[in-house]
């Protein structure tokens, strides 16, 4: 169950089974592995096994951090209309 901090690379795993369902809303593990899907998101959860990564992207240039940066900006631009229609 560890929470992964930062988006990366998968350079070395073994059996590594992700939880996405943070990011995504797919309730199944994603299986990764060198050859097939070796993205890691920040966000998501180990389930089993294990692995090692290249950190790619943190804080908001991660893809969780986009993700909240995007909803934030939605959240001004909505409080800015409702001063402007207040006033």
């Amino acid at each position: 169950g560890d929470l992964l901090p930062a988006d990366g690379v998968l350079i070395q795993g073994n059996d590594l089974k992700i939880d996405e369902s943070a990011l995504t809303g797919e309730s199944d593990h994603v299986r990764k592995s060198l050859d097939k899907d070796p993205m890691l998101l920040s966000g998501t959860h180990v389930m089993e096994g294990s692995g090692r990564m290249v950190v790619t992207a943190v804080g908001v240039n991660s893809q969780s951090g986009i993700i909240f940066t995007l909803l934030g900006a939605g959240g001004d631009d909505e409080e800015e209309e409702r001063k402007d229609k207040k006033g």
